[in-house]
């Protein structure tokens, strides 16, 4: 397979050695591999030239492809993916705003960030046919966002979502001054994740080899935070249907789980425990025993409510069948992570690209049975908060075994010169994506970010379709995509 380059997650290839095909070469082999993106991004290649660069994720196999196309200066098109591979639609938006390479024939090319000067809204026209305007100012704490309802009555037709408004350039302030504390601030609700896979791709570009210690520490407190995100996201879910208790307990039992990692960090959301080269804070024998004892009580209270809710016919009459995403819907557009798991697409790349913990400790992928709409979304959750406290039990117990090993080595070291490197991490909302190319000097040249709500806010607009525009808050609950992460 000459025209791809074949490599794994948490890698480091030379830039020298990925293939440089004609675009149109590129999109042939692109569509015949039937492999989804997982990064589809440009750089300035010098005297007006554009270079490329294409990320297909085998997951069957745990294999990652990468290959490469340039642009001349003259050459401002190329034929669209998009017609024959609808999840490149939101990679070519996103090229084509950056670099202004129009993939032509794409059915929405639309901005993805730089959204306020001019946006044509999609329209419906009709008697009968209304527009409802939704913020991007709203009536809640949370991030700026405008959602426009086509309507027919309550029944929602189309809704189209534009984002861009905190549009904070982190790409470029990540190849100029990178750190730790830039990656845990892109999205703030999953600091573990973005400060893990920021911290492996620099660990990557300067040789790093980390404890198992620090690793071990890293994935207890990923788990930690998929676990608080998810009870979080239930209270969310059930408050937005009215049932107080459940919005009561579940937000309780959350701050049961970020209490504990400020116990391990001083923060509760976990800043300022990941560093390059490890953790900067060890886990105490008295800290492992305070949160076994607190994961105990977490277990109990989500189980108990969770079974309790599910068992309420007035709880299943709101998330039943309300804000469904078919699978065939999901596959085409690109869902990931939860969104993707929800509608029957297995995807979690701590299994599909595991490291060498998933094989010793014994974790195993278990398969979910959703069909895509409210109801699965909470009840994945539910599992995963499970899954996720039983996976800390088990590192926990593990940590033991290295007791007297560091939690941080040495990382200043130089940056290895004309290199890519990728990793993957599975934060709670689905893959976070970071790559990173260094120049001839071995200085960052190119820093690509995808968090999981870019490929899922168009699911959101799919779900909505034909429900009630009342459903809208519960259905957006039961997804609670990022905006700062898609708008980086």
């Amino acid at each position: 397979m000459t025209n791809w380059l074949i490599t794994k997650n948490n890698s480091k290839v030379n830039l020298l050695d990925i293939p440089t095909l004609e675009m149109s070469q590129l999109r042939s082999e692109i569509i015949s591999q039937e492999k989804r993106p997982v990064g589809f991004f440009g750089k300035d290649w010098g005297f007006g030239t554009t270079r490329l660069f294409v990320i297909l994720a085998d997951d069957d196999n745990g294999e990652l492809l990468i290959s490469s196309a340039m642009f001349s200066a003259e050459q401002k098109s190329y034929e669209s993916l998009t017609q024959d591979v609808p999840s490149f639609h939101i990679f070519e938006r996103e090229f084509y705003e950056q670099f202004g390479i129009e993939p032509l024939n794409h059915p929405w090319l639309k901005p993805v960030r730089q959204n306020q000067d001019k946006y044509e809204f999609f329209e419906m026209k009709g008697d009968e046919v209304h527009q409802v305007a939704v913020g991007p100012i709203h009536a809640g704490v949370i991030e700026p966002g405008h959602f426009r309802f086509m309507c027919n009555g309550e029944t929602v037709y189309h809704l189209e979502i534009m984002l861009g408004y905190q549009h904070r350039g982190v790409e470029d302030m990540m190849v100029k001054q990178p750190s730790n504390q830039l990656a845990e601030s892109i999205c703030g609700d999953s600091v573990i994740a973005y400060n893990t896979v920021y911290s492996q791709i620099m660990e990557l570009l300067k040789d790093i080899e980390i404890s198992p210690k620090a690793q071990l520490i890293r994935k207890a407190a990923l788990e930690m935070e998929r676990a608080a995100i998810q009870i979080g996201d239930m209270g969310a879910v059930a408050g937005d249907i009215a049932y107080a208790m459940g919005s009561a307990v579940f937000g309780v039992t959350r701050t049961l789980v970020i209490n504990t990692m400020l116990e391990w960090s001083g923060s509760r959301f976990g800043r300022g425990l990941i560093n390059v080269g490890g953790v900067n804070f060890d886990i105490s024998e008295d800290e492992i025993k305070l949160t076994l004892k607190t994961l105990d009580k977490v277990a109990k209270d989500v189980d108990r409510m969770a079974k309790t809710m599910l068992k309420n016919s007035s709880v299943m009459s709101r998330l039943e069948k309300t804000g469904t995403v078919s699978l065939e819907k999901a596959k085409e557009i690109g869902l990931v992570g939860m969104a993707a798991k929800t509608s029957g697409i297995p995807l979690d790349t701590r299994f599909d690209y595991p490291d060498k913990w998933m094989k010793e400790l014994n974790f195993e992928k278990k398969p979910f049975k959703g069909v895509g709409d409210v109801n699965s979304r909470f009840k994945l959750r539910y599992k995963e908060v499970k899954e996720s406290l039983s996976m800390v039990r088990k590192i926990l117990a593990k940590l033991k075994d290295y007791e007297k090993e560091p939690v941080l080595v040495n990382s200043n070291k130089e940056l290895s010169k004309d290199s890519l490197a990728i990793s993957i991490v599975e934060g709670w909302r689905g893959e976070v994506v970071h790559i990173a190319m260094t120049d001839g000097n071995g200085n960052l040249s190119r820093y690509k970010i995808k968090d999981p709500s870019f490929n899922n806010w168009y699911g959101l607009a799919l779900a909505v379709r034909n429900n009630g525009i009342s459903d809208f808050p519960l259905c957006n609950k039961s997804f609670n995509l990022s905006y700062s992460g898609n708008d980086l």
